[in-house]
Order: C-alpha cells, then structure tokens, then sequence
C-alpha cells in the first residue's frame, strides 16, 4: 500500500517527508480528498548530468542570461 499525505501536511512538514522519500518511501499527496500527484525517489543511473551551471559561475547562472545566450 502506498502511503497518503494532504497537501498541507507535506507543505508543513516538507523536510521530514524529504527525509522519508530519500529513505526509499514514496508517497501520493491529495488536496480536498482528490489525488495530486506522487513523490518517489529517483532511481539511481537514470539522471544523467550535462552541464554544471556553478562550475561556470559560482551560485550559478542566470537563467535570462541563459536564455539571451541561446
């Protein structure tokens, strides 16, 4: 059975639902009764990174300049 959590409830609590999604759990959040959508954690190997925006720029870069850039 998967587990359920109200949207306030993850909202309120967010890191200690982070925590449990990290730890393997997965979760389905619902708003006045009626499903949202569901947190899982990733499966290790199906992200792959391309480009590292703070090894360009510490804090990163800014997505208009980004953007203009494109």
């Amino acid at each position: 059975m998967e587990n359920i959590v109200n949207l306030k409830e993850l909202r309120e609590n967010m890191e200690r639902y982070a925590q449990k999604v990290q730890k393997g759990d997965s979760f389905v959040v619902f708003k006045r009764s009626k499903p949202l959508f569901r947190i899982a954690p990733i499966e290790i190997g199906v992200w792959e990174e391309l480009i590292d925006f703070t090894k360009i720029r510490k804090g990163g870069v800014d997505l208009k300049e980004l953007l203009q850039r494109l």
